[in-house]
């Protein structure tokens, strides 16, 4: 019986060879991936750089661009690269040249660019390649200077032309100096900038002790160092959480000062922060006005100040640290970087590493590199001594190697033959000029020989020696500091991530009349002197209720199922208008209808209740929901309604009178209820049968109380009520003929003395 599965390697007829589509997606796909991570998306350890990076570099160097050379035009740098390493696009290429050469993204470029190279507005405005030129940095100088003396491994090009270098001999920990982001497959990386003198801080510490813990580095690395001089304020731990792991957040923000006017100058950016999108999110803010507190806005950015956005306040009263804390919540005045330390190490794998690994894997390819770079001049100099021993013994005997040379048929066999000197000895002296055959040339000779075997005694001792390495590499890293390192840009200090400002505390506060019609239409108009019955209304409706207060207090309504729902003034149309209805900014229930507003401060107490009898006191705070569906705050039965909430000035002075169907009128101690949050509350007035509450009202101490009959009034004065008073829950008094349906109350407080 034959095997059904097919052999992947089984050819067709045609001799063609024959795989299943699992099997080849599979191994396409990886291929790809393993493509992008090591071959364009990740940085090296060992030089800190990506392919094109590295290609770009090693092209310019071949071009002679070195720091004291002329500029060239940057389309000369990108077809050698692209026609002799990088076989990609040439504006992916140039991009990559781009980055490297901007002052704003790289903190230390490795590219000297002139012409148009983009800006902090925007860095992909730079000019074509054909119009700018370009060579490298002196900084550079620190990846290419021991390129030629052995230190690295050489691979053919893309077509096997040429060589290229797989690595660069960099004398600093450039993956960290510099820094860059990736997105590879499945992975990413996202490595900050650092300072160079901290860096090189460490790895002195790290020659010295090799066993170091990552809270010792980061006392000399405490970390990142951004090249647009922003401030980082992230806190200790999150930043030692970092090296530890080699993941987390690093937050920076602007720094900004005051000057003589009382304006906000903002002097330095977050990293890759746009002037001109920070100014559109102020001005947005400004138009929506969301942001009354700002007056004017200017950039007077120059060559001088290459940052210097002023922020007018509106007035000196404006509390400046308070504004700039809201807009570093509401802006990029303040951002948040994902740090992701993945790199490609020495064993060629990708992988996430901690501080103290990075540091440690470079000094130990800086080790390997300098071993190279010894060795490299120990055989050179090895090479030139034997050549200078044959060259000795030449001009020792001189005219023996003359007549040799004049009569014999193959005088290069004979010399080696005579002075035992090896092919190349004898190849050497054979080239000789005659001129330098002078008497002063022997002295020069054994001045050379005296010199290289000192160089050649140094090199051995040093290559045999771990010690005499380390200071060796300890020296060349505080030369390297001295020539290239700064002072660091970004001061460290931690502060709390900022809050913006709720809108009562941004906008002025404003007097306003809020007014709902019996259809549901809202509407909202400045000032208190507003006549909400004056207004016009649409076709068969009419004026229901209104609120007064001010565009920073809370505005509550309750329908008559008791729920409650929180509204903005600054939200409602104007009064002018006939408003909107009130069920597009809410969500309610069917059959719902909204029968009262209470507008003021969180303290302020109503007394809330159900027509059944029940009620108690609760805060207006309480009663404040975000949800568009609000939020159940009285409990009512089915066939009862929520009462129109009555405000309560001091509910420990107040009281509550109640008037009912049958006519009885309670007066009571409000005191005497319960202060909640949502419920049922305690029982106000003993009810019996079918009687409920019709109408009640909060007095005040001296207030009268009008009671409202259809057409008909009475008025009680203080003295009449206390034939009503009575304890909570009691069934009240009756009223006189006449009175027993009573359809409002109305509070007559008593006229202060003149």
């Amino acid at each position: 019986m034959t095997d059904p599965t097919p052999n992947p390697d089984a050819l067709s007829d045609t001799g063609t060879e024959r795989l299943p589509l699992r099997v080849f997606a599979e191994k396409a796909y990886l291929d790809y991936s393993m493509y992008v991570v090591l071959d364009r998306a990740l940085p090296n350890i060992a030089d800190g750089l990506k392919p094109v990076q590295r290609r770009i570099i090693y092209a310019m160097s071949e071009l002679g661009l070195s720091a004291g050379q002329k500029h060239k035009k940057s389309a000369r740098t990108v077809g050698d690269v692209i026609g002799k390493f990088h076989p990609h696009g040439d504006s992916a290429c140039y991009e990559a040249m781009v980055t490297m050469a901007q002052p704003f993204n790289y903190r230390y470029p490795l590219v000297d660019g002139q012409g148009n190279w983009g800006s902090p507005d925007d860095p992909k405005s730079f000019a074509a390649m054909r119009y700018t030129e370009s060579r490298l940095t002196p900084y550079a100088a620190t990846l290419l200077n021991e390129l030629e003396q052995g230190t690295v491994d050489w691979a053919p090009n893309f077509d096997g032309t040429l060589e290229e270098p797989k690595l660069l001999p960099a004398r600093l920990p450039n993956i960290l100096v510099n820094g860059t982001t990736g997105i590879a497959v499945g992975m990413a990386t996202d490595i900050p900038p650092h300072n160079i003198r901290e860096l090189v801080a460490a790895c002195l510490h790290l020659l010295k002790h090799p066993n170091a813990q990552i809270e010792k580095l980061c006392e000399f690395v405490p970390g990142p160092d951004f090249p647009t001089s922003c401030e980082i304020v992230s806190e200790p731990h999150d930043l030692m959480k970092i090296y530890q792991t080699g993941n987390g957040q690093i937050r920076a923000r602007a720094r900004w000062e005051r000057d003589d006017d009382g304006n906000m100058i903002v002097t330095h950016l977050p990293f890759q922060v746009s002037p001109a999108k920070v100014l559109e999110q102020i001005a947005d803010q400004m138009r929506a006005k969301k942001l009354p507190l700002v007056e004017d806005l200017r950039d007077e950015s120059d060559h001088e100040n290459p940052t210097r956005l002023v922020i007018v306040p509106r007035s000196n009263r404006v509390d400046a640290e308070q504004l700039m804390a809201h807009l570093f919540a509401t802006t990029d005045l303040e951002r948040s970087y994902r740090v992701n330390l993945n790199m490609i190490g020495l064993d060629g794998r990708p992988r996430v590493k901690n501080l103290k690994e990075i540091l440690s894997e470079w000094l130990e390819y800086r080790f390997a590199t300098v071993t190279r770079r010894l060795n490299h001049r120990l055989n050179k100099v090895n090479e030139r001594l034997h050549l200078l021993e044959g060259l000795m013994i030449a001009y020792l005997n001189l005219d023996e190697v003359i007549r040799i040379i004049r009569y014999e048929d193959d005088p290069k066999a004979k010399l080696m033959l005579t002075f035992a000197l090896s092919e190349i000895q004898a190849d050497y002296i054979l080239d000789l000029k005659l001129r330098h055959l002078q008497k002063i040339e022997e002295m020069k000779i054994k001045g050379e020989q005296e010199e290289l075997a000192a160089e050649r005694a140094r090199l051995e001792a040093l290559l045999g020696s771990d010690d005499q390495m380390k200071k060796l590499i300890g020296d060349e890293l505080k030369e390297d500091a001295k020539k290239y390192g700064d002072e660091r840009r970004c001061s460290i200090n931690a502060k709390p991530p900022p809050t913006a400002l709720e809108a009562t505390e941004i906008l002025p506060a404003e007097a306003v009349t809020v007014v709902l019609s019996k259809a549901g239409w809202i509407r909202a108009g400045k000032g208190h002197d507003l006549d909400p019955t004056a207004l016009s209304y649409k076709a068969g409706d009419e004026y229901l209720c209104h609120a007064q207060g001010k565009t920073n207090e809370l505005l509550v309504l309750i329908d008559n199922r008791g729920r409650c729902y929180t509204l903005s003034p600054r939200d409602l149309p104007s009064a002018r208008s006939q408003g909107e209805p009130v069920t597009t900014k809410l969500d309610m229930t069917p059959g719902a209808r909204i029968i009262a507003m209470m507008m003021g401060s969180a303290e302020q107490r109503h007394v809330l209740g159900s027509a059944e009898g029940y009620g108690f006191v609760a805060r207006l705070g309480d009663l404040e929901s975000r949800l568009r569906a609000g939020k159940a705050v009285v409990t009512v039965g089915a066939d009862a309604s929520a009462m129109i909430p009555a405000l309560s000035p001091e509910p420990t002075e107040d009281r509550l009178a109640l008037a009912t169907a049958e006519g009885r009128l309670l007066v009571f101690a409000l005191a005497e209820l319960p202060e909640l949050a949502k419920g049922k509350g305690n029982k106000l007035i003993g009810l019996k049968g079918e009687d409920r509450i019709l109408a009640w009202a909060v007095l005040t101490p001296g207030a009268s109380l009008a009671l409202v009959c259809g057409k008909r009034s009475l008025t009680l004065k203080p003295a009449d009520l206390d034939h009503y008073v009575g304890t909570r829950a009691s069934r009240g008094s009756h009223l006189p003929r006449g009175f027993q349906r009573v359809d409002r109350m109305e509070i007559e407080t008593p006229r202060a003395a003149p």
